[in-house]
């Protein structure tokens, strides 16, 4: 197993491809608007989640098998579709103010129990801006993380099955950033008032069957393994991925990484847009098929590990030696060209 993350001294090549496609196709810009049936989308599920709860509530703790069922079939969709709210609403790309889109965050954010729509807001943004950078991007995994699990399969299993809890681990290494303000406040005030009217309406089976959907949502299921898509690699040259496979029809088109990161300025209904407006620059890229063979190799492939990832060493200064490379694979090479400028729209607070 490599013993660090691919190092590269380049710049991330999402500003720089984001400045060639819209010289090449100025046309992309229309697609640079806002949704507002995603707050739509976002109550929908959030009522849908409640009610298949209260039907849980209803039938008791002796039916755990089937909330477990239910949950991994239809509530990892449904969470992972509000993820993506939270995700476009992060963005400011579902209503023109700041503030609505922050509360329709936390709608979305009730069914997973545990609030984290503030905590990502903080440090997805600073993931844009800082893509790869150890201090201050939150998606690369700790190093006692990435060293605990390794590369055995096992680990890698239950890595991605505590996923949630791996990652409220991350925050405190980041610098600049401020995890507890009045909209951490609000939020974690709506999720406790949440959960307590859940066990109070549903019980505590209707709970159980909203932490299943939770932990399936973004863990050992196959929209689970959207996290490995986006950025692991054992390919240094390309550090982005997209998915184009079937799921992204009700994960609200959450495969598009590269689309979006080139242009985080679009929304999720018009990601597919994007990439038919211009082909050559994604129709190049490697991508993924398949969530579902994309878990089953990330768990049992050993060239895979929680290093598989770009550090992007000119930002974050850390000195350490470079990584091998995994057999099979090339050695790190420089990954694009960036400008700084922020591609995302203005939202009025």
């Amino acid at each position: 197993m490599q013993a660090g993350f691919y190092q590269s001294e380049a710049e991330q090549p999402h500003p720089a491809r984001a400045r060639a496609i819209v010289k090449a196709h100025p046309e992309v810009r229309q697609l640079m608007v806002r949704n507002p049936w995603t707050a739509l989308i976002a109550l929908s599920i959030v009522m849908f989640q409640t009610a298949i709860a209260y039907g849980f509530g209803k039938l008791g703790f002796s039916y755990w098998w089937l909330s477990l069922l239910v949950a991994y079939f239809v509530g990892a969709f449904a969470n992972h579709a509000n993820y993506v709210i939270i995700h476009d609403a992060t963005h400011n790309l579902i209503l023109p103010r700041k503030s609505w889109n922050i509360f329709v965050a936390i709608l979305a954010d009730l069914p997973n129990l545990i609030p984290g729509a503030m905590g990502f807001r903080v440090y997805h943004l600073k993931h844009h801006s800082h893509q790869g950078d150890y201090e201050h991007d939150a998606d690369l995994a700790n190093l006692w993380e990435a060293r605990l699990v390794g590369n055995v399969w096992y680990r890698k299993a239950l890595w991605l099955m505590l996923f949630p809890v791996f990652q409220l681990t991350r925050p405190p290494r980041l610098k600049t950033i401020t995890m507890r303000d009045r909209w951490f406040v609000l939020n974690l005030v709506c999720a406790i008032l949440y959960d307590v009217g859940v066990v109070w309406l549903c019980g505590w089976a209707g709970l159980l069957y909203l932490a299943f959907s939770f932990f399936f949502s973004i863990g050992l299921h196959p929209v689970g393994a959207r996290w490995i898509q986006e950025h692991y690699t054992n390919d240094p040259e390309q550090e982005t991925y997209s998915y184009y496979g079937p799921i992204n029809r009700v994960c609200l088109n959450m495969g598009y990484h590269n689309e979006h990161h080139d242009l985080p300025s679009i929304p999720w209904n018009n990601l597919p847009r994007l990439r038919a407006m211009a082909p050559g620059f994604y129709d190049t890229l490697k991508c993924h098929r398949s969530w579902t063979r994309l878990l089953f190799q990330f768990i049992f492939d050993k060239r895979y590990s929680l290093f598989s990832r770009i550090e992007r060493m000119k930002q974050s200064g850390r000195a350490v030696a470079p990584a091998t490379s995994p057999k099979g694979f090339a050695s790190p090479d420089p990954v694009g060209v960036v400008d700084p400028t922020s591609t995302l729209l203005p939202a009025r607070r």
